[in-house]
């Protein structure tokens, strides 16, 4: 898992799997993947990935690169390495 921490909070790198059959974050091989149910499309896999990712660790996410690729790093602010990473296991486990 990349997950880094910096002074705003953690960058967090996933690799975004969009058209799924429902929203879900788990830990594969210690990369951390994101199934989306909207399409690459108008930005709607961004949307939903700030609005579920906001929802899950309770705080604001913004995209810090990769808007455009299945591969994005985002800023979970105001959070720590391992709160993220306790969180993340509990999600996948």
């Amino acid at each position: 898992m990349s997950i880094t921490e910096t002074k705003d909070g953690v960058i967090v790198e996933v690799f975004v799997k969009p058209n799924s059959q429902k929203f879900e974050v788990t830990v594969e091989g210690g990369e951390i993947v994101v199934r989306c149910t909207e399409e690459p499309v108008k930005g709607k896999v961004n949307k939903e990935l700030i609005k579920e990712l906001s929802k899950l660790f309770h705080t604001k996410v913004e995209i810090v690169s990769g808007a455009t690729s299945r591969q994005k790093r985002l800023l979970l602010e105001g959070l720590e390495k391992v709160q993220v990473e306790r969180q993340l296991l509990e999600k996948s486990a």
